[in-house]
C-alpha cells in the first residue's frame, strides 16, 4: 500500500531538485539523488518499507535505459566504431582489473569479492550519462553520440562479465537470449507498422505497446536470473532507427520517464547511502573513488586524444559515472552472499559519488564548446 506522506515528501523533493537543478546549472540527477540521502538520513524515509518505491524506481531504471539505447546512433556507431570500441573497452578493463587487484591484494578481500568490487566500479552510468546529454542538448552531438556508444560498450562488458562470473545459466537464461533474438527480427518492422497506425491517436496506443515490449522482456531477465537493465539497453538500441523516424512517441515516452519515473529511481539510489556507514568507511571509499576516476582516465583519456582529437576530459569524466549497473552489481553481489554488509556500503557510496562529483565537474569546467 502506498504511504500517501511519504509519496507527498518524495514528490515535494522532486520538485525542488528540478528547480535547484536550474537554479545551480547541475543536472537534476544529482540534485534527486541527493535529495534521496536527505530523506534518507534526516527524514527517515527506507525504500525497504515501501515496496512501491522499489517498484517505481526499478521500472524507471529499466525505461531510462531502454531511451538511452535509443539515443544511440547505428550510423554514428558504425563511423566512431574504433574509438567507441576502445573508449568503451578500456574504459572498462582498466578500473576493473585495477580494483580486482587493490581488493585481493591489499586489501585482503577474498577472490569472489574482488571480483564484484572490480566489475561494480568499472562501469559507467548509462542513467547519469543520458540525462546529462539530453538536459544540454547534447545527445545529438557527434561528442554526445560518441559518448553514449562508449557507454554502451562499456556496460555490455559490465553485465557479460557479471553474467559470465556469477550466475548460473539455466533454461529461462536460453527463453531470455531467444526471446531478444525474436524481438531482433521482428520488433523493427512491427512497431514501425504500429506507429504509423497508431501514433498521436487517443489513448497513446503505440506507447503502451512500447511499455508492454519493455516490462515483457525485463520479465525474462529477472526470471533468468539477470537483470532487466542489459536486453532492455540493448533492445533500445535496436530500436534506434524506429524511434528517430517517430519522434512524437519517443518524446512522450521520455517526458513520463523523466518527468515522474526516473526522479524515484535517483531518489531512491540515494536512499541507498548511510551517512553514518560513509563517514565511518569515509577513508576506503576515498581511495575507491581515486582508483575508479584515475583508472577511468588512465583508460579512456589517450584514445579520446587519439580518436576524438577534443572533449578528452569531458568523455573522461562521464565515462568515470557510475550508478545503474554499479548499484546492481553490489546488490546482486550482498544478496549473493558474496560480499558482506560493510562491503555493500563501501562500494554503493563509491558508486554513488561517482554518480555526483565527475559530473558536476565536467558540466562547470568541461562542457564542449557546441553544447554552451
Amino acid at each position: 500500500m502506498i504511504d500517501a506522506i511519504t509519496l507527498l515528501i518524495l514528490l515535494v523533493l522532486i520538485v525542488v531538485a528540478s528547480l535547484f537543478s536550474l537554479k545551480i546549472g547541475i543536472s537534476v540527477a544529482i540534485v534527486e539523488i541527493i535529495m534521496g540521502v536527505i530523506a534518507g538520513n534526516f527524514i527517515n524515509v527506507t525504500s525497504s518499507d515501501h515496496e512501491w518505491l522499489v517498484f517505481l524506481a526499478g521500472l524507471g531504471s529499466v525505461v531510462l535505459v531502454f531511451l538511452a539505447g535509443t539515443e544511440i546512433d547505428p550510423d554514428a556507431m558504425k563511423r566512431t566504431w574504433k574509438a567507441s570500441l576502445s573508449i568503451g573497452i578500456l574504459s572498462f578493463l582498466v578500473p576493473f582489473l585495477s580494483v580486482l587487484g587493490f581488493c585481493y591484494y591489499i586489501l585482503g578481500w577474498s577472490y569472489n569479492a574482488s571480483l564484484l568490487a572490480g566489475i561494480a566500479l568499472s562501469t559507467t552510468s548509462v542513467a547519469v550519462v543520458y540525462v546529462v546529454l539530453i538536459e544540454t542538448g547534447s545527445s545529438k552531438t557527434e561528442t554526445g553520440k560518441l559518448i553514449l556508444s562508449a557507454c554502451f560498450i562499456t556496460d555490455l562488458a559490465t553485465a557479460i562479465s557479471l553474467s559470465i562470473l556469477f550466475i548460473q545459466p539455466n533454461i529461462y537464461m536460453i527463453i531470455m537470449i531467444i526471446g531478444l533474438a525474436i524481438s531482433i527480427i521482428i520488433l523493427p518492422s512491427l512497431l514501425s507498422y504500429l506507429f504509423e497506425k497508431l501514433e498521436g491517436r487517443s489513448g497513446e496506443p503505440g506507447i503502451k505497446v512500447t511499455l508492454l515490449i519493455i516490462v515483457l522482456l525485463g520479465v525474462l531477465a529477472e526470471i533468468a536470473g539477470s537483470h532487466a537493465v542489459l536486453p532492455v539497453y540493448i533492445l533500445g538500441l535496436l530500436l534506434a532507427r524506429v524511434f528517430h523516424n517517430h519522434k512524437e512517441t519517443l518524446i512522450k515516452i521520455r517526458l513520463i520517464a523523466l518527468a515522474f519515473l526516473t526522479p524515484f529511481f535517483f531518489i531512491n539510489a540515494g536512499l541507498n547511502v548511510s551517512l553514518v556507514a560513509v563517514v565511518a568507511g569515509i577513508g576506503m571509499i576515498m581511495i575507491f573513488f581515486v582508483i575508479k576516476v584515475g583508472t577511468k582516465f588512465v583508460g579512456v583519456l589517450p584514445s579520446s586524444r587519439k580518436f576524438v582529437g577534443r572533449d578528452a576530459v569531458y568523455i573522461s569524466l562521464l565515462m568515470s559515472t557510475g550508478l545503474t549497473f554499479g548499484t546492481i552489481s553490489s546488490q546482486y553481489g550482498l544478496t549473493a552472499g558474496i560480499i558482506d554488509q560493510g562491503q555493500f556500503s563501501i562500494l554503493v557510496a563509491t558508486v554513488i559519488l561517482t554518480a555526483i562529483i565527475p559530473t558536476i565537474i565536467a558540466q562547470k569546467w568541461f562542457r564542449p564548446k557546441e553544447i554552451k
